[in-house]
């Protein structure tokens, strides 16, 4: 098999290098010394480099102005976005774009996707339900009012909502599948209380109250919440390799330079043991992380396996969370108390790594999904 990406991957791989290349990961104040947000806004500079590189309208089709690319080449990017710590709401925009696409109408696809693509729109999609361990298209509900829809509920900590333009808000009906609603920012009705991430960033709660939806801004197409879930999975296993891979490079310089008793300590066995122990944890997540992406877009051309694309997806999740906590474990033992140093940058990661960790479910959860998916379907 060829395992390879085609050119037009790696070109994207090339230009989101070349965009990352500036970005300062200890650009904000650190989230260990503030006691709230890092910052009020997302990078806007590097927001606007990712546009002219056109790398917001990566998935998007030509007729919206962008390549028609797919999730491997979204996570390719991501993986670059990872290494820096970018302050970008890259995946949800990418994702819920992705959505609107393939399954909204196309009234509010043109609404949309011209300037999805430009990033003069920003988007954003709630994913975590009420309290994070329930199924988020259960924390809102969903009515009909004549043409329209009415939503209720509450969903946490959804990712730059103060600074998205549109929300993807899934919702239940009480009777079918999950619907989804994209919901402007400023829409009546919409409230967001102010939360934050392990790694500093703005977080939002969500409390709709009566939000009048119309019904070409709702897409009721089945397995459309599901596939916009399992790619903002796919996607946090993508930031999440980046930065497990950025973290092991940094460990291996300082440990290459720090000596002791006149040898560098990367020389000690028990240093070695434990960097090839997490290489092994990377090259791990990347396996599964390929698979998943795959799935994905083998799904929408009808390509089949033994279990749903979900499986897979649970699988990429459960290494990235248990793999990139390893990680960044490692890397702070063999930086010794340098590694809690503010002023170096790897403290930073940890704050990171732990809310990848947990972003969509931890390890633990997603070992109990993919449990009942093995129960409910026979592999032989």
């Amino acid at each position: 098999m060829d395992f390879t990406f085609t050119e037009e991957q790696q070109a994207a791989v090339e230009a989101a290098k070349a965009v990352f290349a500036d970005v300062a990961p200890d650009g904000v104040p650190s989230p260990a010394l503030t006691p709230g947000a890092v910052a009020e806004d997302i990078d806007r500079p590097l927001w606007a480099g990712l546009a002219a590189s056109d790398l917001l309208s990566l998935v998007l089709a030509e007729e919206y102005g962008g390549s028609g690319l797919d999730a491997i080449a979204l996570c390719l990017v991501l993986r670059e976005a990872g290494r820096v710590l970018a302050r970008v709401p890259l995946l949800e925009h990418c994702a819920a774009a992705m959505a609107v696409q393939a399954h909204g109408s196309p009234e509010l696809a043109a609404a949309l996707l011209p300037g999805a693509g430009r990033g003069t729109l920003v988007l954003t999609a709630a994913a975590h339900g009420r309290t994070g361990h329930d199924p988020a298209e259960l924390a809102v509900t969903a009515r009909r009012e004549g043409s329209d829809w009415i939503l209720d509920g509450t969903q946490t900590s959804v990712p730059w909502a103060q600074n998205a333009d549109w929300i993807a808000v899934p919702a239940h009906t009480g009777e079918a599948e999950a619907v989804l609603a994209l919901v402007p920012r400023a829409a009546g009705g919409l409230a967001l209380a102010e939360q934050y991430s392990t790694s500093g960033e703005r977080l939002a709660e969500l409390a709709l109250d009566g939000v009048r939806v119309p019904a070409t801004h709702l897409i009721d197409v089945p397995g459309a919440w599901e596939r916009l879930r399992q790619l903002l999975a796919t996607g946090t296993c993508a930031l999440a390799l980046g930065l497990g891979e950025q973290v092991l490079t940094m460990t291996s310089q300082y440990t290459g330079k720090r000596e002791q008793f006149g040898f560098p300590v990367a020389t000690f066995q028990a240093v070695a043991v434990q960097a090839a122990d997490r290489y092994i944890d990377l090259r791990a997540m990347e396996a599964t992380l390929w698979q998943a992406a795959w799935r994905l877009d083998a799904a929408t051309g009808g390509a089949g396996g033994p279990l749903p694309s979900s499986g897979d997806v649970a699988v990429a999740k459960i290494w990235a969370s248990s793999g990139v906590r390893r990680v960044v474990q490692t890397a702070q033992h063999l930086h010794g108390g340098f590694g809690a140093d503010t002023d170096y940058p790897l403290h930073r990661y940890h704050a990171w790594a732990k809310q990848l960790e947990l972003q969509l479910g931890p390890a633990a959860a997603h070992e109990e999904a993919l449990g009942d998916l093995l129960a409910a379907h026979s592999l032989s």
